[in-house]
């Protein structure tokens, strides 16, 4: 397949951004290829700049829940923007917006808009920090919880990818209030907390992990970390960028019946636009500025574009039957991709939940990071290359979702079992 428009941007793109991306994991680093630079996407679909097409199963990392462009989410941007771009002062929209999060999450009794994931976890840290009047932080090796200094701590995803566990620039004196425990176990949970007693503000989880690959929370252990923070005053912050209103219109609390004291979500909530938010508890949101001591401010935060498009989406998830026919298809797809890697006699694992998923080429089961880590890469990054030439764009890493979107068709899904089907002989 020609890519010569794509390699030439590549090129380009080195001599004025940093590795030619503005975000790792864009790079291709883990594929051994230039990027593919992306002109245009419409509904389940993407369109590079040479002219090829590809069924997407990287959905701008997960908020393309509804597909790309989608008609009403097109439409309602149309109606907004002769309104203004941004005005840095208080709007209807954000208040329609916090309105459908909070029903969506009763636990967050207050929600604080903000413009990434990232921002919004560093928002509820410190949120707990001020809270608690602790300094610590435990957090899990694998989970990625956005680029703050205090997370780049065996941090999942790109840094997964390169490689990396931390990453330069972080202090040590910062980095040591950062305890790391192992997902899916709760005794090194424990472990911690006996020894940094009295320092520990929070436990930030992914209850559903989505960037050591898809990773599920083993039965109690959800229930495990909600039992110890309640007995030792520790605030459990779920980090819901990836699985609110993706897994379920109420995230993973809807489906595990756990309630969070602070909740992290992420782009979904804006239609793929800039947006994130964080909430919680009355008693912690209070301590937030103009509230409380706790500052953290954004000029762009409540962007009424962003609020505009975010509600309709939100509307358009509260369809009957949405989740019951993304479940559908991630299940249909995931067990079709299964049968065929078991006829062609490779190892592999397939972890899904709802609208996500990712095969691992190792022998299950995949439970935790170490496990997610005796995944064959090189496969992977083969397996890739060979989906591409067949017009099927995935996330390039072995250590990331795939996820599917409302758009995706059954055709969709047909061509795409075809294309692994294919692939997997040539592995």
């Amino acid at each position: 397949m020609g890519r010569k428009k794509s390699i030439g941007l590549y090129h380009r793109a080195l001599e004025v951004i940093p590795g030619g991306v503005n975000s790792p994991v864009r790079a291709f680093q883990a594929i051994g290829v230039p990027p593919s630079f992306i002109e245009r996407a419409k509904g389940s679909k993407i369109f590079d700049v040479d002219g090829h097409e590809y069924i997407d199963y990287v959905g701008s990392w997960g908020p393309m829940i509804l597909g790309h462009a989608h008609p009403k989410i097109v439409a309602a941007l149309k109606k907004a923007l002769p309104k203004g771009t941004s005005y840095g002062a208080p709007t209807p929209l954000e208040v329609e917006l916090a309105s459908k999060v909070k029903k969506a999450f009763p636990s967050m009794e207050l929600v604080r808009m903000v413009s990434s994931g990232t921002e919004a976890v560093m928002s509820a840290i410190r949120v707990a920090r001020g809270y608690t009047g602790r300094p610590n932080v435990i957090k899990f090796e694998g989970c990625y919880h956005g680029h703050g200094d205090s997370l780049l701590v065996k941090a999942g995803s790109g840094a997964t990818t390169f490689g990396i566990p931390d990453s330069l620039g972080i202090p040590e004196d910062l980095a040591k209030h950062t305890q790391t425990a192992t997902y899916n176990d709760l005794e090194s949970v424990k472990i911690l907390v006996s020894q940094y007693p009295e320092q520990i503000a929070c436990v930030i989880v992914e209850p559903i992990a989505g960037n050591m690959g898809v990773v599920l929370p083993e039965r109690g252990f959800l229930e495990g970390l909600r039992k110890i923070c309640d007995e030792r005053g520790i605030v459990l912050i779920f980090d819901e960028v990836i699985s609110g209103f993706r897994t379920a219109y109420g995230g993973a609390q809807e489906i595990y019946k756990i309630k969070a004291d602070m909740t992290c979500l992420g782009k979904i909530i804006g239609g793929g636009l800039p947006v994130g938010a964080y909430g919680g508890k009355r008693a912690m949101m209070d301590k937030v500025s103009p509230l409380g001591g706790v500052y953290q401010a954004g000029t762009l935060s409540g962007n009424p574009l962003a609020m505009t498009a975010g509600i309709t989406t939100l509307e358009l998830l509260r369809a009957k039957k949405v989740y019951q026919d993304l479940g559908k298809k991630t299940l249909y797809l995931t067990e079709k991709i299964a049968e065929c890697a078991e006829e062609r006699g490779l190892p592999f694992t397939i972890n899904q939940a709802t609208g996500l998923f990712t095969l691992f080429f190792t022998e299950g089961p995949v439970r935790d990071y170490r496990t997610a880590k005796t995944s064959n890469p090189k496969r992977f990054a083969q397996f890739f290359i060979e989906m591409m030439k067949q017009g099927i764009y995935l996330p390039p890493s072995q250590f990331e979702a795939w996820f599917i979107s409302l758009a995706h068709t059954q055709k969709d899904l047909d061509r795409t079992i075809e294309a692994c089907d294919a692939a997997f002989k040539r592995l």
